[in-house]
């Protein structure tokens, strides 16, 4: 299989291309800076584009297996603490992922052998904030920013869909690195024997463990029949401050002090609502297509990623 791989730099990108890579299929990391792009496995290399258009990658997107569209600036900013959310930025996240959906179009239009299929990356942060409802594919979107920005990212590859080329669209819930994203930052206060739950810990945090993120993208990819939108996120998403009482016993440490939620939104604004508010998501249609978790339990996937430092 040939699989082009936007994002590739990310943690799931990097995570992707190295497990596509090693069973010896040939993956397309598109860079702005190719040359620049370093540490890539055997079969795997990187290549120019303008993340607007197709030009400098056409050749290999023509009869390419598939297209996984990953790219996006991380919603919460690149440093360890959050980045506020302000106009600028609102505007910069949604205009980013707009060109590289659009690049995906240009890419699919252009080619003469359509690649077989695109994954859209996408979160569960479309669905909006729903308390303790228990939430499928066959909800809607919700109204507020991180919604609406999931939407239009979404709908950015939509296009490819004409020239009849499968979408799925993978809506993911925290995926579990000690690497980098969410963990990192939620690790910290436990080391330093300080954790405890953000807010009032009543919210509902949908996780998924990394290698079970990556084998479900590549199901996808595979299976023919999937189509739409599929939520990653394990089957057994827990509240906060469950999460955090679960961390604790596995690192040692205790769960005792809490974060408050205006001390949050006071240090980083908006952007916080991501942490003190969330959705019970369940990964309905990925189940019933037959994928089956590794890392069901956050207890399990949290001694693994742990122990091996992913």
């Amino acid at each position: 299989m040939r699989i082009i791989v936007t994002g590739g730099s990310g943690l799931v990108g990097r995570a992707l291309t190295a497990n596509l890579a090693a069973d010896g299929h040939e993956i397309i990391v598109l860079s702005r800076s190719p040359k620049t792009v370093k540490d890539l496995p055997q079969h795997a290399r990187a290549v120019g584009w303008d993340t607007r258009t197709a030009d400098g990658w056409l050749e290999e997107a023509d009869g390419a297996t598939a297209i996984v569209n990953l790219a996006g600036p991380n919603i919460a900013g690149e440093g360890f603490f959050p980045s506020r959310w302000t106009g600028e930025r609102k505007e910069y996240l949604r205009q980013s992922r707009l060109k590289v959906g659009g690049a995906v179009v240009d890419a699919v239009r252009r080619a003469k052998d359509y690649p077989r299929v695109v994954i859209q990356a996408s979160a569960v942060g479309y669905y909006g904030p729903h308390d303790d409802k228990v939430i499928d594919e066959s909800n809607g979107p919700g109204d507020d920013f991180l919604a609406g920005l999931c939407v239009d990212w979404e709908n950015s590859t939509a296009a490819v869909e004409q020239y009849g080329v499968r979408r799925a669209i993978i809506r993911g819930g925290l995926v579990l690195s000690t690497q980098e994203g969410s963990l990192p930052r939620v690790l910290l206060p436990y080391k330093l024997f300080a954790g405890g739950p953000f807010g009032s810990g009543k919210q509902w945090w949908s996780w998924i463990h990394l290698h079970d993120e990556v084998r479900a993208i590549r199901f996808l990819i595979d299976n023919a029949e999937a189509e739409g939108a599929f939520n990653l996120t394990s089957p057994n998403p827990l509240i906060n401050d469950d999460f955090g009482r679960t961390l604790a016993r596995v690192m040692g440490r205790p769960h005792l002090i809490p974060v408050p939620a205006f001390a949050m939104r006071a240090a980083f604004g908006e952007v916080a609502m991501v942490v003190l508010t969330g959705q019970r998501v369940l990964p309905r249609r990925l189940q019933e297509l037959g994928f089956q978790f590794e890392y069901p339990e956050l207890e399990t996937a949290l001694r693994h990623l742990l122990q091996h430092q992913i």
